[in-house]
C-alpha cells in the first residue's frame, strides 16, 4: 500500500508508535524515527524495520524543541528526497488533580503533546504543499474529547491538537495534502499493563466491546489513513475504542 512512500514517525520507541512504525514499513514505507536517548528499544526498532527490506532513518529529536525539529525534517528530506508522511505520535503524561498539579507538569505535557504537533506540522508544511500531497495523522485521545478526572494537561494538549488539525485541515485541503486525527481509547499497552485487575475490570464497564483495543488496531487505521484509500479524507478526528466515547 506505501511502496516507495517515506514516513516521519514520532514517539515510535514502544507502543502504539512502535506498532505504526513496523506497520507502515510492512506495507513498504521507509521510516524516520526521532529518539531523546538512543537505548535498546530504539536499537531493536531499527533491526526489526530493516528485517522488512525497507529504509530505515534515525534523528536524536525533541519534537518539542523548534530548532531541534528543523535538523529531522531537513535529515528526512536529505536522505529519502521526500516526506510522504507524518505520523505525530510522540505524548507524555503526568497525571494529577488540579489541586496538586506543578506548574511545570501542566507546561511539559503540553509542550511536548501540542507544541510538538506543531513544530512538525509547520516544518513539513512546505514540503508537502511543493509536492500538492501529504498525510498527515496526529494521534489524539478519547479524552481530548469528553477529559478525564487527574489529566487535566493531558486532555487539554489532546483536545488541543484535534482543534489545530480542524484548522490546519482547512488550509492545506487545496494543496492536496490531508490531516486527520486518530482517537485512541484504553489500547493494550506498557502504561495500560501496569492498573490493577479491579481497575481494568471497571474501565471494561465502560466498552461496549468488553475489550481493550490493540496497538495493531490504531496502526491499522493510521495506515489506511496513510494511504490513497483516504485520498478524499481530511479533518477527520476518528475513535478507536471499542464503542466506550460515541458522539
Amino acid at each position: 500500500m506505501l511502496k516507495g512512500k517515506n514516513a516521519i514517525i514520532t514517539g515510535a520507541s514502544r507502543g502504539i508508535g512502535r506498532e505504526i512504525a513496523l506497520t507502515l514499513a510492512e506495507n513498504g514505507a521507509n521510516i524516520v524515527i526521532n529518539y531523546r536517548n538512543y537505548n535498546n528499544e530504539i536499537e531493536a526498532l531499527v533491526k526489526d524495520i530493516e528485517a522488512k527490506g525497507v529504509k530505515i532513518v534515525t534523528v536524536k529529536c525533541d519534537v518539542s524543541n523548534f530548532e531541534e525539529v528543523e535538523n529531522l525534517i531537513s535529515e528526512a528530506k536529505e536522505k529519502l528526497g521526500s516526506i510522504d508522511i507524518l505520523v505525530n505520535n510522540a505524548g507524555i503524561t503526568k497525571d494529577g488533580l488540579l489541586m496538586r498539579m506543578k506548574q511545570e507538569d501542566f507546561e511539559s505535557v503540553l509542550d511536548v503533546n501540542l507544541k510538538g504537533v506543531f513544530n512538525t506540522t509547520k516544518l513539513i508544511t512546505p514540503i508537502m504543499m511543493k509536492q500538492r500531497a501529504g498525510k498527515i495523522i496526529n494521534i489524539s485521545s478519547v479524552v481530548g474529547l469528553v477529559g478525564n478526572a487527574g489529566q487535566c494537561n493531558y486532555a487539554a494538549s489532546k483536545a488541543g491538537v484535534i482543534g489545530f488539525s480542524k484548522s490546519i485541515a482547512r488550509e492545506l485541503a487545496p494543496r492536496g495534502v490531508n490531516i486527520n486525527v486518530v482517537a485512541p481509547g484504553y489500547i493494550d499497552t506498557d502504561m495500560t499493563n501496569g492498573l490493577s485487575d479491579k481497575v481494568k475490570e471497571s474501565i471494561l464497564q465502560t466498552i461496549p466491546m468488553k475489550k481493550m483495543g490493540s496497538t495493531k488496531d490504531v496502526a491499522n487505521l493510521v495506515l489506511f489513513l496513510s494511504s490513497s484509500l483516504s485520498d478524499y479524507i481530511t479533518g477527520q478526528v476518528i475513535n478507536v475504542d471499542g464503542g466506550m466515547v460515541m458522539i
